[in-house]
């Protein structure tokens, strides 16, 4: 069975005590604190997995992917009648009231565990467990780091949601802070990251061992300060009016176009992580026929696909996995342990109502503006490879029946979609590929099949964010020469199709159109849809006023008092 990382069956340290003393005067010897935690490596690596433990949301609209995806205009809500959480999310509707409350709460769960390894390891001394006094040295560094890049990337991934959010930065903060501004917010994201990439080794991808496989990096932290530079910058240039060119820091400096780009040649140049030879092989659908023992997608033996897999350099399934830097790692999970830790992207945006092989079932959701089909240069192999058009034999997906939901297009998306196929042994029937490759047992296994990686940070990012800084065209054209496709001159329009065609359906597209105020132009179009049988038009209803901003959650403005104030629009 697959093996996370984060060891999600970890609970986080218990931070906070009812009393303020111990009404005994003596020492406990058997039970772990604040006072004797964190001094061993097995206590750091419990205690990283608690930080870790906060990127999993219960709420499906909390879960990152989800969310970005159907609001971007690349996805509609789809799903059935009932689906109307989906519906009103796609259209900027929210009659919940707490739609979003899982990723406000899980952002503090986050910061406060880690807030509590930067305070804690700072004063251990880990010589005792190490065999030279160097290598004490860089496991320390590496923690501390590690917790400043989580609790920067906590920040950032709220921020991109909500704003500016109340900034917690240590154990005995108080609890009841204002909102900080949207610039005081990304100078202290800023601020973090700067502090991770000067403190974590320049360790060499390659040269990191496969059980840290899944951890935050030096190199990871030099691609998000750049993605915090770009969606800063641009947010506040097109959305607010109040053009900048530099990201600020906390301490009062800030870091210009060109401090940003250092970093990103740094991680180009030494952080061993590469792009793939094809873009296809990073999608477990390249896999397919290997795992099935035979061909159950002609198309990916026509095309010769091998699926790098994604657990690094070392892979227990594939070819081995350069481009993968930064991962949701899933896993395969119990009905007592719900959806939380099982990818929900390939069921809930999985086809609706119809089990074909290689591709399964799902809800529905996140069917594909077919504008994006219609536009796409069929050279660029990425077309087929990341839309998955129904009807089609070569697909494995003539068997397709229509009119069982709503916002049907013809199109799903092909990266986060259930594959499976029939067990080569003749015992399990039809499963998804996880299934077979994790040996699962679990509950309902067609609910919980996903054990698929969401991926958060890709390196072909990395070339991308470089060319947009730099307005050179090396990044982007290393990008498209892997597509198929030749080599062009740089402009913004060129960059923005680039993003678009290669980052299709992993949740970025929302935040580019946010930062590049392209926001209020994209729901411009009517799109010709079947709702559950009926021919129909769909068109969403973008509201400016809420200048790219999802509802702060009315529980959590409930309980501050009324310290928190509403975002604009809602």
């Amino acid at each position: 069975m697959k093996k996370l990382v984060y060891n999600i069956c970890i609970a986080a340290l218990v931070l906070t005590s009812s009393c303020s003393e111990n009404f005994l005067d003596t020492e406990n010897l058997y039970e772990k604190s604040l006072d004797n935690f964190y001094s061993s490596p097995q206590d750091i690596e419990e205690a990283m997995s608690g930080v870790y433990n906060a990127l999993y949301t219960d709420g499906v609209h909390s879960d990152e992917g989800i969310a970005a995806n159907l609001l971007s205009d690349m996805m509609l809500a789809g799903g059935g009648p009932d689906d109307k959480s989906a519906k009103n999310v796609d259209n900027f509707q929210d009659p919940e009231e707490d739609t979003y409350r899982d990723l406000w709460v899980e952002t503090y769960n986050g910061v406060t565990r880690a807030n509590t390894i930067i305070e804690k390891v700072e004063e251990v001394d880990f010589s005792a467990f190490f065999d030279t006094p160097e290598e004490a040295v860089a496991f320390k560094a590496q923690t501390i780091g590690e917790a400043y890049f989580m609790r920067g990337f906590f920040y950032f991934r709220a921020a991109k949601f909500f704003g500016g959010m109340p900034l917690i930065l240590a154990i005995n903060d108080p609890r009841d802070a204002p909102r900080a501004s949207f610039t005081e917010t990304f100078a202290q994201i800023a601020s973090d990251f700067k502090v991770a990439i000067e403190t974590m080794p320049s360790t060499n991808f390659n040269n990191i061992p496969t059980s840290r496989y899944g951890h935050a990096n030096k190199w990871v932290a030099e691609a998000y300060i750049a993605k915090a530079y770009l969606f800063y910058t641009g947010y506040m240039s097109n959305i607010e009016g109040q053009s900048t060119s530099d990201l600020p820091l906390a301490d009062g400096g800030s870091l210009s176009q060109n401090n940003i780009l250092a970093y990103l040649d740094d991680c180009i140049n030494n952080s061993g992580y590469g792009l793939a030879a094809d873009f296809r092989n990073l999608w477990p659908y390249s896999y397919v026929n290997q795992s099935a023992g035979t061909t159950v997608l002609p198309w990916a033996e026509t095309e010769g696909l091998s699926w790098v897999g994604q657990d690094g350099h070392s892979p227990t399934f594939g070819t081995g996995n350069t481009e993968t830097m930064f991962a949701l790692r899933y896993s395969t999970t119990s009905w007592g342990e719900g959806q939380k830790y099982n990818n929900r992207m390939p069921l809930f945006f999985g086809i609706r109502d119809n089990s074909m092989v290689p591709f399964g079932q799902g809800w529905g959701w996140g069917t594909v503006n077919p504008k994006l089909w219609n536009q796409w240069d069929d050279a660029d192999e990425r077309k087929q490879g990341s839309i998955l058009e129904l009807g089609n034999a070569d697909q494995g997906t003539d068997g397709y029946e229509g009119d069982k939901g709503d916002h049907e297009t013809g199109f799903f998306n092909k990266k986060y979609t259930t594959v499976q196929h029939e067990d080569p042994d003749g015992v399990d029937g039809v499963k998804g590929m996880f299934y077979f490759l994790y040996d699962m047992n679990n509950g309902d296994p067609m609910q919980l099949w996903a054990a698929q990686d969401f991926i958060l940070m890709r390196f072909a990012d990395v070339l991308l964010m470089h060319s947009e800084i730099s307005g050179t065209a090396t990044g982007l054209n290393r990008v498209r020469v892997r597509a198929g496709l030749g080599e062009i001159g740089y402009s913004l329009e060129a960059l923005k199709e680039e993003r678009l065609h290669e980052f299709a359906f992993e949740g970025l597209r929302w935040f580019d159109l946010v930062r590049w105020g392209d926001v209020e132009t994209a729901f411009d179009d009517s799109i010709n849809v079947n709702n559950s049988g009926i021919d129909g038009v769909y068109k969403v209803n973008y509201r400016p006023e809420t200048k790219g901003l999802v509802p702060v959650p009315e529980t959590e403005i409930r309980l501050s008092g009324g310290v928190y104030e509403q975002n604009p629009g809602w």
